[in-house]
């Protein structure tokens, strides 16, 4: 007999052998009917795959995120079993889980695959399906792996075998169809009951430009034809709030082939947006104490060198800059804080300045790769809200719960009322992935778990997702059409205040180290504003509306009278414009609609001569007409409800 310990500290005895779904069954034949995959001792299991000593599982169902990637891993294997059976001799690259779905990079040959052969795709992995076909799993020796894709002739395979350690190979079979693959996957392909292809794009093989370019062709699938079309109704959703579509048709910000891809332009609209979220910040951080500085985008090579960042990110960064001087080199930066490490050094401190909060919107450079880039959200250039709080042990945790405060605040006041907290640590099985001792990371990793749970945040915890310098907490937030995005994040650092030997004078007069957090509520801005622009369909708040509202004159005649009303409310501080085209008043209203105007105020005889304007909210109609006085106490009331 062995133990086996549930999540909840129970304890229960099995025979040796026994499987997960054994378990789910002896607990409900509901659970055995949805389990999809299982940790045994914090490894992912396959459902049916023996446990033959004393174990720690967790059971999982489509409800979490790990039946989910299990889901959709499977699903990426059926997609290749359906492709071989389509195109014979078609080669395999990689095929994982993504956040919605999954993906195969593929290498057909001479042949081609389009969008149009998406359908033909779908029948056949729906006919496999069908076939509730088991996977199962073969321990294979490195030769053995080798040997069967020598055979098959596929050289992607042969190339990631050649990267693994003999005795760690396994070898997945469905039906016909044999892969190689880690695991673990779900009992069977029948379970897989709606799919959809959801695109083919280009991929280099491993992401290298200089490799071949494979098909990637894209999908999702779920245990219920139900659950597929409320998706397939959020993707056409998503389609008309794509932040490149809307940013393009509002006027906020634009890209140029002749200035580099990835490098947005800001329009005037876009500008005015952006700055009033600085702003909103700028002002909650002078209450907290922070002082704002400005650091160069460039710095030398040595400084992220010491920082680390060179060694995590320099095949990622632009390349260095070097200058006439022989031997002399600066890179642009890929992040702001070893600049920020030399502002604290720059001068003695002692235990009574800290916390010392220093904040920067810092504009940083990666150098990602083109097929990657995608708007705003992915770009080689963008501007983080970066602070960097530097304190001593002791005030660790309440600097911490403050900054959970910052965070919690800006998002409510953006509208983003749904979110949990993600506590991202090391992966323990890849130490060579982090810097720094074992004992700073057990304390950085505890100082986050403590703080979270004295802030009764909904967290979540994940390996290996941790920063390489130290472990983070990440806000998951949930937008307005339920897709879920990273937002925001805090990371407590060790690392860095002692590769920049970093010191301050305490109590007892000797030298200590500071602690580190690293704090960016935002994130970069470009990426929050592509995530705000969707969320809310381009429908700003009225605070953060570049433009409040529209005058709309029924003729030429009436904009005289527009233009005393416009420098009247803007020296009451609301933010408009007029439209002065020769078009109809219907027409305009339906472009200032289009165009997400929040208000519009309609003049004509009747407003000129009672010295009114006539109100018309955008979803909500005509409110009639007020005065200017009266507009702006109404005004005002939805500025407070916001």
């Amino acid at each position: 007999m062995i133990k086996i310990t549930f999540p909840d500290g129970r304890i229960q005895e099995y025979e040796k052998g026994v499987s997960p779904m054994d378990i789910a069954n002896s607990i409900s034949h509901g659970l055995g009917r949805n389990l999809l995959i299982a940790e045994v001792n914090g490894k992912e299991w396959d459902p049916h795959r023996p446990i033959n000593d004393d174990a720690k599982i967790k059971l999982f169902t489509w409800t979490q995120d790990e039946g989910k990637k299990a889901f959709w891993h499977s699903s990426a294997h059926l997609l290749a079993e359906a492709l071989e059976e389509l195109y014979p001799g078609i080669k395999f690259g990689i095929g994982p889980p993504v956040e919605n779905g999954f993906y195969y990079d593929v290498d057909p040959g001479d042949r081609i695959i389009s969008i149009n052969d998406l359908p033909k795709i779908e029948e056949k992995m729906t006919e496999l399906a069908r076939q509730k076909n088991s996977f199962e799993r073969r321990e294979v020796s490195k030769q053995e792996a080798l040997d069967f894709y020598r055979e098959k002739g596929d050289e992607y395979k042969l190339e990631l075998i050649e990267e693994l350690q003999d005795g760690e190979i396994t070898l997945y079979t469905q039906g016909n169809f044999t892969d190689l693959c880690r695991g673990p996957h779900i009992p069977n392909s029948g379970l897989v009951k709606a799919l959809k292809l959801t695109g083919v794009a280009g991929a280099y093989w491993r992401g290298d430009e200089n490799r071949k370019m494979m098909t990637r062709i894209y999908g999702i699938t779920f245990p219920k034809k139900k659950e597929l079309d409320e998706y397939l109704v959020m993707l056409e959703e998503a389609k008309k709030r794509d932040h490149r579509k809307l940013g393009a048709e509002l006027g906020l910000f634009m890209f140029s082939e002749r200035v580099g891809p990835g490098l947005p332009i800001w329009l005037p609209k876009g500008t005015s947006l952006r700055n009033r979220l600085q702003n909103f910040l700028r002002d909650q951080q002078v209450k907290q104490g922070y002082q704002e500085v400005i650091t160069p985008h460039i710095g030398k090579k040595e400084l992220y060198v010491t920082s680390g960042h060179y060694a995590k990110y320099g095949e990622d960064s632009f390349q260095p800059i070097r200058t006439p001087k022989e031997g002399e080199e600066f890179l642009l930066k890929p992040m702001n804080c070893p600049h920020h490490c030399e502002i604290f050094a720059n001068t003695p401190k002692s235990y009574r300045e800290l916390p010392y909060r220093v904040a920067e919107f810092g504009t940083v450079y990666r150098y990602e790769q083109s097929g990657e880039l995608h708007g705003l959200s992915r770009v080689r250039g963008f501007t983080q809200d970066d602070a960097h709080i530097f304190c001593t042990q002791e005030q660790l945790k309440e600097e911490f719960l403050k900054v959970l405060d910052l965070t919690k605040l800006i998002l409510k006041k953006m509208g983003f009322e749904s979110f949990t907290a993600q506590i991202s640590l090391r992966d323990p099985e890849k130490p060579e992935k982090y810097l720094g001792s074992d004992d700073n990371w057990i304390v950085a990793e505890r100082s986050i778990i403590e703080a979270a749970e004295e802030a009764g945040l909904e967290t979540k915890t994940v390996l290996g997702e941790a920063a390489f310098y130290g472990p983070k907490l990440d806000f998951m937030i949930k937008d307005a059409i339920g897709r879920n995005w990273q937002l925001g994040t805090i990371q407590v650092d060790y690392n860095l205040p002692e590769r920049f030997n970093l010191e301050y004078t305490g109590p007892d007069n000797k030298p200590h180290r500071p602690v580190m957090i690293h704090r960016a509520p935002f994130g970069s801005m470009e990426r929050f504003i592509s995530i705000l622009i969707e969320h809310t369909g381009g429908q700003f708040p009225l605070w953060l509306a570049p433009e409040q509202y529209i005058l709309l004159p029924i003729s030429d005649r009436f904009i005289p009278y527009c233009e005393k009303v416009q420098a009247e409310l803007a020296a009451a501080d609301i933010r408009g414009i007029i439209d002065e085209r020769s078009e109809k008043v219907g027409r305009k209203i339906r472009d200032a609609e289009l165009n997400k105007m929040p208000l519009m105020l309609i003049v004509g005889e009747n407003e000129v001569d009672e010295g009114k304007v006539s109100v018309r909210r955008k979803g909500v109609g005509d409110l009639g007409s007020m005065d200017v006085d009266s507009f702006k106490t109404f005004f005002n009331g939805l500025l407070m409800q916001e």
